[in-house]
């Protein structure tokens, strides 16, 4: 399975809360909500629409995934949220006990076997595992090797800090630019992968 990563970034490559105010505090963050003035149906969302068609099935981290998981089953009825509902579901926790798995088709990787249970996933063959948020995962998964495609919804805001997905551990890591869009409210959509070493 292709791991493929999906985040709304701030220019200065902020992932933390751009859903909501309460949705990470982490920190004293208090911007959250900073992706929905450049949000449009068509480009940003299309881009998580094509993401998802494509998925087959998503992981999260923990916080990311409770967070889901409290707003996309009332939303059934439309097929995006049926979508989402529908598909299988990976979380990776320490904390989460087998009785708060509510969100239907989810399934728990226990925290201290993350990277050994992801990459096995990695190596199974199937279509796309898709990561939506989830910084703390995608920051491990980068450092580990295990990324075969980011797409960042990068917006024209500079948030000042927060919580990013990039490893801080000196190493380079070398990407191509594979397409970029851009929403008519300044949004680049840019899908990257890995260059093979060599």
């Amino acid at each position: 399975m292709r791991i493929v990563i999906t985040e709304f970034m701030s220019l200065d490559g902020v992932v933390q809360a751009p859903g909501g105010p309460e949705e990470d505090t982490d920190g004293g963050f208090a911007h959250g909500g900073w992706s929905h003035p450049f949000f449009d149906p068509e480009v940003v969302g299309g881009a998580f629409d094509d993401a998802l068609t494509k998925a087959e099935a998503l992981l999260y981290g923990r916080r990311t995934w409770q967070t889901m998981a409290a707003a996309w089953p009332e939303r059934a009825g439309d097929p995006f949220a049926d979508r989402m509902n529908a598909i299988p579901k990976y979380v990776v926790s320490q904390t989460l006990g087998d009785d708060e798995l509510t969100w239907e088709n989810t399934t728990r990787i226990p925290g201290d076997e993350a990277v050994a249970g992801i990459r096995k996933l990695h190596e199974t063959d199937g279509g796309d595992l898709v990561v939506m948020g989830s910084p703390t995962l995608v920051h491990t998964l980068l450092r580990e090797g295990l990324v075969d495609e980011l797409r960042l919804m990068v917006m024209p805001v500079i948030v000042g800090g927060g919580k990013t997905i990039f490893p801080d551990d000196g190493a380079l890591r070398t990407l191509e630019l594979v397409s970029t869009v851009i929403s008519g409210k300044g949004v680049h959509v840019c899908t990257y992968r890995p260059v093979a070493a060599g």
